[in-house]
């Protein structure tokens, strides 16, 4: 499965260390109104709209200024980043030439003003959150994850798959402290990893932060094997238990024959994951058997990765979480880089453009050395929270 280079809401779950493209979108219907009222307008929203209509030249004057030297700059990029892959692709040596290797324009003009005629009161944004998940996959197939008894209850059911798996409890803990925050409940969603009653950012969810897109692609691909290990589960269960089991994997199958209609790509995935049966297939994160499953799976499939590629050391959490942030292929990319490139190489190269620029971090440490770094870092200081050590401590319990 291609993985996406980074998302605007894995971009900003790496924003805990202090991720779509930017969208410039068109006027709104306010907008246009306000370009093109009369003077019927009343004086003083007539004297308000004056000044909108000139800060709104004056904005756009300075953006197109901006636009025509960012446009080339990512579009270079993009361009780079392909012609890598298809070095990659064919053994060949990857270089600093196949490296952006100046530093992204800054935007430094006046922000877009807000339309006096707008509605004042905020509406909730179009990011699908929790009970959204859980609502679309009771109307969509009929299922109901199975909550745990309490959050150590789910850790110790991660830890278990997350051990079989050949993961290691340093780099799970690490992990976990730098997606969830360091405290983040089963339930996480991007945006509320330090406020509960923050807006979500993104369908990024769990002790990993997986997407709707992650989500439908590890259905695509691995279902059969999450099938199976229900499957054995049920093997010496009692009935009522045995029965449970029974449904879940009949929900889960039709979860999975949705994901295989469409071919095993990102961006199809992604189409999918918007509709509502896909929305619904991401309320199997809260299950207490599957989500385990689908939170580790997502990082063996990294690792699995780079050994396929051939490299022999063991990742690194930073490593790993390189991989798991920005997607196996940029991840890998940044984790064989010779490190004297490292130090050089910027990190707009493995980023999307609204990514990146929604992502004060990766500009802050603008180079691959000081994000691994960062990150390092950021891991190391949220493991000492409660729900890092809950989690190592799992860990140590299911051994």
């Amino acid at each position: 499965m291609r993985r996406s280079p980074i998302s605007a809401y894995r971009a900003a779950a790496i924003a805990a260390l202090g991720c779509a493209y930017l969208v410039i979108a068109p006027l709104t219907s306010h907008a246009v109104d306000a370009a093109t009222s009369t003077d019927t307008e009343p004086g003083p929203l007539k004297a308000r709209m004056a000044e909108y209509r000139k800060k709104l030249t004056e904005y756009h004057k300075a953006w197109d200024a901006y636009e025509k030297i960012a446009g080339p700059y990512w579009r270079a990029v993009t361009d780079k980043r392909s012609r890598r892959r298809t070095k990659v692709a064919n053994n060949m040596q990857i270089t600093a030439a196949d490296y952006v290797m100046t530093q992204p324009p800054v935007y430094t003009g006046p922000e877009e003003p807000a339309d006096p005629l707008a509605p004042t009161k905020k509406k909730r944004g179009d990011i699908p959150e929790v009970e959204d998940f859980l609502a679309n996959a009771k109307a969509e197939f009929d299922f109901v994850p199975e909550a745990p008894a309490d959050e150590i209850t789910y850790k110790r059911a991660y830890a278990a798959v997350a051990s079989a798996k050949g993961l290691n409890k340093e780099e799970c803990v690490k992990i976990y402290g730098f997606e969830s925050g360091g405290d983040g409940k089963y339930d996480i969603q991007a945006g509320r990893e330090y406020d509960m009653k923050a807006r979500v950012i993104s369908t990024a969810l769990g002790y990993n932060q997986l997407l709707t897109t992650n989500t439908v692609g590890l259905l695509a691909e691995d279902g059969d094997d999450f099938i199976a290990e229900l499957a054995k589960r049920m093997e010496g269960a009692e009935s009522e238990r045995t029965a449970a089991l029974a449904d879940k994997i009949a929900k889960l199958k039709k979860m999975i024959a949705f994901a295989r209609t469409v071919p095993n790509d990102w961006n199809a995935h992604g189409r999918l994951a918007s509709t509502p049966k896909g929305i619904g297939t991401h309320a199997l994160n809260l299950d207490v058997e599957i989500g385990p499953l689908l939170q580790t799976r997502k990082l063996t499939t990294s690792v699995d990765f780079a050994k396929r590629k051939g490299y022999g050391k063991p990742l690194t959490a930073a490593e790993l979480e390189m991989m798991n942030l920005t997607g196996d292929g940029n991840g890998y990319d940044m984790v064989t880089m010779p490190k004297a490139l490292r130090e050089k190489v910027p990190t707009t190269n493995f980023f999307q453009r609204g990514g990146y620029e929604r992502n004060p971090v990766a500009a802050r440490n603008n180079t691959v050395a000081k994000l691994i770094a960062a990150t390092d870092a950021k891991m190391v200081q949220e493991a000492k929270l409660q729900g890092a050590k809950d989690m190592a401590a799992s860990f140590d319990a299911v051994r």
